[in-house]
């Protein structure tokens, strides 16, 4: 089964296509499909009315997160800061503290929707924070249809993220809302 992903580069459309294995990938897809949704569940338990601010729930999703979904190498925030992204709260090795100009974070600002990056090798102009970081999946945080933060999650591996994660991850990202 071959599937492409679309990350969106201003007025172009550039795809980037890989391979999987018929069932493994179901397979894979339906436990991580469990997964996230029992991740919700306990997120919803300590976040909903529980967190006190916006960096509590953002730091408990990191957490939460970080342990429960193994290909998971670095899991965090970063906040727009103007024209540059500073670090929020995340789970993993030492992050980039302040991003600029390109990157595969500013790339979903820009754009307000998903990035997906199977191999971080093949994004132009990728930063990489870890040089072990392989692919990526970036979700915008938007208030009021601004971005006012992204969700960033690395792996080191190649082709961990695909298009099955992204609305589980938009849902968890929902326990943010009454925070913004």
């Amino acid at each position: 089964m071959v599937a492409t992903i679309y990350v969106q580069r201003g007025a172009k459309r550039v795809s980037s296509s890989y391979t999987r294995h018929g069932n493994q990938e179901a397979n894979v897809d339906e436990r991580r499909a469990a997964r996230y949704g029992r991740i919700y569940e306990q997120l919803c338990g300590l976040i909903d009315g529980k967190s006190p601010d916006l960096i509590a729930a953002m730091s408990t999703i990191c957490a939460v997160l970080h342990a429960k979904m193994s290909h998971h190498f670095w899991t965090g925030f970063y906040f727009v800061d103007g024209e540059r992204l500073r670090v929020g709260p995340y789970q993993g090795p030492v992050a980039c503290q302040i991003l600029e100009r390109r990157g595969v974070c500013l790339e979903a600002v820009r754009t307000k929707r998903p990035v997906i990056v199977p191999d971080v090798e093949s994004f132009p102009g990728h930063v990489a924070c870890d040089p072990r970081s392989k692919s990526e999946i970036v979700i915008p945080v938007l208030d009021g249809g601004e971005v006012v933060a992204v969700f960033d999650v690395d792996s080191s591996e190649v082709d961990q993220f695909g298009e099955a994660d992204v609305e589980p991850l938009k849902k968890i990202l929902t326990l943010l809302c009454p925070y913004l």
